[in-house]
């Protein structure tokens, strides 16, 4: 069994929306300075921390696709993905060929610089 809908899949990707920045922190109250004459000893408070980042939307994750429901459909869609990875294919095919005649250049290139550098180290 292929997974040819995790490839067709990856490229429908949606990613989920990036959590929004923490909040300014509060401002600490002042701790009040305690007078000689009040020997009651005020309780400790604790601060609360601080809220957890929330997303303000949903996080969406896409749904797998549902099986088709009929081979006919399976047949047509696979089709359709595979005319299109063919036109992937042959564009990186038509990029590879660039990219290799521009190293066959640049070496014909440095070959006869490097003759002619040699040439004039020479003479």
């Amino acid at each position: 069994m292929s997974y040819w809908w995790y490839r067709f899949m990856r490229r429908m990707m949606c990613y989920p929306y990036p959590y929004p920045p923490m909040p300014p922190p509060q401002p600490q109250p002042t701790p009040q300075t305690q007078q000689p004459q009040q020997t009651q000893q005020q309780p400790v408070s604790y601060q609360q921390p601080p809220p957890y980042p929330y997303s303000p939307y949903p996080v969406f994750y896409p749904p797998m696709p549902p099986p088709p429901l009929a081979p006919e459909e399976e047949l047509a869609m696979l089709e359709d993905y595979k005319r299109a990875l063919e036109e992937d294919l042959k564009a990186l095919q038509d990029e590879l060929k660039s990219v290799e005649e521009r190293i066959s250049e640049l070496k014909e290139l440095l070959k006869t610089r490097g003759k002619q550098y040699w040439r004039q180290e020479n003479t």
